[in-house]
């Protein structure tokens, strides 16, 4: 690979030249080497660095997260186990996330069954039907009981 441009590493990873000079500014990217002329150039190591970046950030990796796994690569071979863990929280962070979207999914999908079959002009509670109230309450450590 040949060194690239801001404006060209940003164009091969599809994100905005403001987003790579965001991820150096916050440390999400080790020192860019600059040409005389003072633009920023990318070689192979630093274009690496930067596909790792945004495939965790297209995971749902946060910020925050990328900068302490960050942090960690460059202490070196001493954090694998530590950086392993956290990626593994962070799998365990989309798993809880899937399960709320599909569980989303179902319940629009229930209430579309609604509209299909005509059943949405019965007198019918979505909030009851789904235990709504019993989940927020369980959530909140309440006891669950409706206090109407």
């Amino acid at each position: 690979m040949a060194d690239l441009t801001i404006t060209q590493v940003a164009a091969k990873y599809n994100i905005n030249p403001d987003t790579v000079r965001y991820y150096e500014r916050v440390g999400l990217i080790p020192k860019v080497p600059r040409k005389e002329n003072g633009n920023r150039y990318y070689p192979d190591s630093l274009q690496h660095w930067l596909e790792m970046l945004v495939c965790l950030r297209h995971s749902g990796v946060s910020v925050e997260v990328l900068h302490d796994y960050t942090e960690l690569i460059l202490q070196g071979d001493a954090t694998l186990e530590t950086r392993k863990e956290l990626l593994q929280e962070q799998v365990a962070v989309l798993k809880q996330r899937q399960a709320d979207i599909q569980r989303s999914i179902e319940r629009l999908e229930h209430k579309i069954s609604l509209y299909e079959s005509g059943e949405i002009k019965q007198d019918k509670s979505y909030f009851k039907e789904y235990y709504i109230a019993e989940q927020i309450a369980k959530e909140r450590g309440e006891s669950g009981e409706s206090k109407a």
